[in-house]
């Protein structure tokens, strides 16, 4: 049945038109997935979700076509493209876990739109698009061995997110550096040295600081789980009525809410756990402190690494040039890929970090001219 809707100014037409681009994105996805999937269940119930996402763009067309807007032949963005390659380089798993994170965002943001539309119909389709996103959410966490609401998760991103912040602080901390040593005139080998002692006190530092990061957080979340541990010991009367009420709170009637609670608390562990997710929610750790740290090392001494390399290679201006053009090309290029993250645009994320790369190459050769004359 198509919905009927009131002519929307421009600006809600280009929502809605983003939200039918992310439906066939996602469906574009789930398709690759399915297709390098070697177990046939798992490849058959992608296949599945990306057929409902196929519902969903239709859907969203529906409207966009409702409201007078002209709905052009689905064709992936260039995110879903990036996306994709992702899988490719590595692995699926990977892609499958970020859609898992797109489908929280969905949720999240058909859950706002449902309260902020005037047109009841539409207010309508998106509460039915986040319930059957959440439903998506739920298969592939149990496909990729997950726990909790994905819309409701605090964990960092994991490998992906650490390699890429890293690379993107390596690269851009160094770059300041080597531009600000250029601007003082020094001769070459100083250049050299200045950089390669930015590169390891970079990815140090950096490494170093997602470990204890990584380390401080679990020892807070064991401080919680601990206190936890404790209240369901001394007060299980108090903490089951709690977790009752935390059951309504996700849409579960009065009866069976008291009823879950109590089988649930009939079993310790399997309390503490539900306690644990639901109320204060702490999921399973992604990584390890001692992995995230040389992960983030790493990848913060690779992306350091590139501004140094042409004064390796060359000397003189060709060294210069070829540093500060392959440095922009790498802030353009760790920008796009940020938005796998942010889910801005491909084009724009990585005009962002080229502008921030400009910036700093022209306020660190300034300082260090300045500190030349000073000195």
């Amino acid at each position: 049945m198509a919905v009927q809707v009131n002519p929307a100014p421009g600006e809600q037409i280009e929502v809605w038109r983003q939200h039918w681009q992310d439906e066939g994105d996602a469906a574009y996805l789930y398709r690759k997935i399915a297709a390098a999937e070697t177990d046939r269940g798992r490849a058959r119930i992608f296949e599945e979700l990306a057929v409902v996402e196929d519902r969903h763009v239709a859907r969203w067309a529906e409207i966009l076509q409702e409201a007078g807007a002209h709905v052009l032949p689905f064709r992936p963005s260039l995110r879903a493209r990036l996306l994709a390659l992702v899988g490719r380089l590595f692995g699926w798993k990977i892609l499958a876990s970020i859609m898992l994170a797109e489908e929280g965002r969905e949720v999240k943001g058909y859950l706002r739109d449902a309260r902020v539309y005037e047109d009841v119909r539409v207010s309508q389709v998106a509460t039915d698009l986040a319930r059957e996103s959440a439903e998506h959410a739920e298969r592939l966490g149990s496909l990729l061995g997950t726990s909790g609401e994905p819309w409701h998760r605090i964990e960092s991103g994991g490998f992906l997110r650490n390699a890429v912040y890293g690379f993107n602080d390596g690269l851009t901390a160094n770059f300041g550096l080597v531009m600000g040593v250029l601007g003082a005139s020094v001769p070459h080998h100083i250049i050299l040295v200045s950089g390669v002692a930015g590169l390891f006190a970079d990815a140090l530092s950096m490494g170093s600081s997602g470990f204890l990061a990584a380390k401080s957080e679990r020892e807070v979340y064991a401080h919680e789980i601990a206190v936890e541990k404790e209240e369901i010991r001394v007060m299980p009367d108090v903490e089951e009525e709690e977790l009752a009420l935390l059951y309504q709170a996700r849409g579960m009637g009065s009866q069976a809410a008291r009823r879950a609670a109590s089988e649930v608390m009939s079993q310790p562990e399997r309390a503490l756990q539900e306690k644990t997710q639901l109320e204060l929610g702490i999921g399973a750790a992604a990584m390890s402190p001692l992995r995230e740290g040389w992960i983030t090392g790493l990848s913060t001494a690779v992306g350091a690494f590139i501004p140094v390399l042409p004064f390796i290679l060359f000397r003189g201006p060709a060294a210069i040039g070829t540093a500060f053009i392959i440095s922009m090309l790498a802030h353009f290029g760790v920008g796009a890929a940020r938005s796998i993250f942010t889910a801005r645009g491909v084009f724009r994320s990585g005009v962002d970090m080229f502008l921030v790369g400009l910036g700093i190459a022209g306020i660190g050769y300034l300082v260090g001219e300045w500190i030349q004359r000073v000195l």
